[in-house]
């Protein structure tokens, strides 16, 4: 490519780092507008279906989008052009007709999701699902035009076009209470609520499609045309690679569907569940980002038999590096959650009520970073090896067990009342996750050492197990520090109980897992003093 991988790398991760500051603004504008009231909790409900097929169909990395990568990577520019007209054309048929459908029966479907759902906040659902159905047809454009530019070598924009949902929703909400002002938080203005958010987020899946247009253009890849042309090769391999990576990228989101339906039963929790998962995410995507995009060129590099030694020093670092990353940030999400918390979002109508449910989820999250990433690094090697199939059977037992789970942890609505033999609340929805990624990261590594014949399980486990006691350490120390200290009120005294507790207690871990002998923590930290000293 012209590029390099490292080059590549950066641009991608400005993007994301760019897209989640403007996912973050936005989330702190729903947050005071809305809290977890009507309008956002419906929203979530009726925002499943489009927006499982943006991020499934448009988003990076999604099937559509490696597949057109994987193909028009090896063709020329004007054939290129060719094949993503013709499927454009197709693609738009097909999911025209999926548009229609979540139009004409959004009222089942919306049932179908949160079954415990009052009257009020169905029929917002119901309202909100059918003015976004066109996201299905912009999903699928979106993901071909994204995938034709990164075959082009142009990076940028598919990287920030996420902005443009932020910013849609950011301009559509600050007009609403900008109109309404206190009175948006009032049960009155909850369908009007529903319908600027369910419309923004439609005018921000729009934008996100224009934007590639010109990038297209320039690249010579655009014809405004409708080319039916099923036969073509690269058209068939496009469609060969989609088929199966859609369905086993599908399997995934239905796990969300299902804690949905739990949540349903749960008063707020499915706002509560966006607004925790925003704070998890940003700083998980760009860890992930940053890890995942230089190791999996590396793990396929190393898949010949006389590169097997290296291959399982590479895994080791890559679960390493993202256990040791993701054991303090859980841990400071467990210890710091309140404040973290309160800081970014309790403002407006978003109350200590709200902040109380959404630290609760916090926590619950924090319990399963590690398993988040290092699932995601095994799965990569397993598709380094050509090995698409053992993961797709992990996430559909994944599937089968989240239910299980749920309905452990949380219980489901029944006419009897919820039903649960523990019943955790809404973290019981987020821990029965964290179960389910445990269990598939130990699937996934007995998995691998029967395809590699031998890995060093035990003695992974023991630098894990060792990584474990100082994140605890770390997360001890950060949460007496914020407990025993008088703060100051106020936004000041939110970042000092934060960011004082926060780096003693990473501190204490970086000792920790220093003294424990971690190598990969003690290169970590022979860099960090390399810099100091040169400064």
């Amino acid at each position: 490519m012209a590029r390099s991988l490292k080059g590549i790398a950066l641009v991608v991760t400005l993007g994301t780092l760019l897209s989640k500051v403007g996912g973050l603004v936005r989330q702190l504008v729903i947050a005071a507008a809305f809290g977890v009231g009507a309008a956002y909790d419906a929203y979530n409900y009726a925002y499943v279906l489009p927006g499982f097929l943006l991020i499934l169909l448009g988003g990076i990395n999604g099937p559509f989008h490696s597949a057109m990568v994987s193909v028009l990577s090896r063709r020329p520019r004007a054939e290129g052009a060719h094949i993503l007209a013709a499927l454009n054309t197709s693609v738009s048929a097909l999911l025209l007709l999926v548009t229609l459908l979540l139009v004409l029966a959004a009222d089942p479907l919306i049932t179908l999701v949160g079954p415990g759902l009052s009257p009020e906040l169905h029929a917002i659902a119901t309202v909100q699902l059918q003015l976004m159905a066109p996201m299905a047809l912009l999903a699928g454009l979106i993901g071909l035009g994204f995938g034709s530019l990164n075959a082009a070598d142009e990076f940028w924009i598919p990287a920030i076009s996420p902005l443009m949902s932020s910013a849609a929703l950011v301009v559509g909400v600050g007009l609403l209470w900008w109109q309404l002002g206190s009175g948006i938080t009032l049960p009155a203005a909850a369908m009007s609520g529903g319908v600027v958010l369910a419309l923004a987020t439609l005018v921000g899946a729009l934008l996100q499609w224009l934007i590639q247009l010109p990038a297209l253009i320039r690249q010579g890849l655009a014809r405004f045309q409708l080319v039916w042309d099923w036969r073509h090769p690269g058209v068939r391999e496009v469609w060969q690679v989609m088929g199966p990576a859609t369905l086993s990228s599908g399997m995934l989101q239905i796990n969300v569907f299902t804690d949905l339906f739990f949540a349903s039963g749960i008063a707020g929790a499915a706002a509560g569940l966006g607004y925790a998962n925003l704070l998890v995410q940003t700083p998980l995507g760009l860890i992930s980002n940053a890890l995942l995009v230089p190791l999996l060129p590396t793990f396929a590099r190393l898949t010949a038999g006389e590169d097997r030694p290296e291959l399982v020093e590479r895994i080791r670092q890559g679960l390493m590096l993202s256990t040791a990353s993701m054991i303090p940030l859980g841990g400071l999400f467990i210890a710091l959650g309140a404040p973290i918390v309160a800081l970014v979002y309790e403002r407006g109508a978003f109350d200590a009520a709200a902040a109380q449910l959404v630290t609760g989820l916090l926590m619950a999250y924090g319990f399963g970073m590690p398993v988040y990433l290092g699932r995601d690094v095994l799965v990569r090697v397993f598709y380094a090896l050509g090995d698409g199939t053992t993961p797709f059977r992990f996430s559909l037992a994944g599937i089968g067990l989240n239910v299980i789970f749920d309905w452990l942890l949380v219980g489901g609505p029944t006419p009897w009342g919820n039903q649960s033999p523990f019943n955790f609340g809404a973290p019981g929805l987020v821990l029965a996750t964290v179960a389910i990624n445990a269990l598939t990261c130990l699937g996934l590594l007995l998995a691998l050492r029967r395809r590699l014949q031998g890995l060093p399980l035990r003695r992974w486990g023991r630098d894990v197990t060792c990584l474990s006691l100082a994140g605890c350490m770390a997360a001890a120390v950060a949460w007496a520090l914020q407990g025993w200290f008088s703060w100051p009120q106020g936004a000041v005294g939110l970042v000092l109980q934060i960011a004082l507790p926060g780096l003693l207690g990473l501190l204490v871990y970086g000792l920790a897992a220093t003294a424990f002998g971690i190598a990969e923590v003690r290169d970590i930290a022979a860099g960090v003093k390399r810099r100091l000293r040169r400064r």
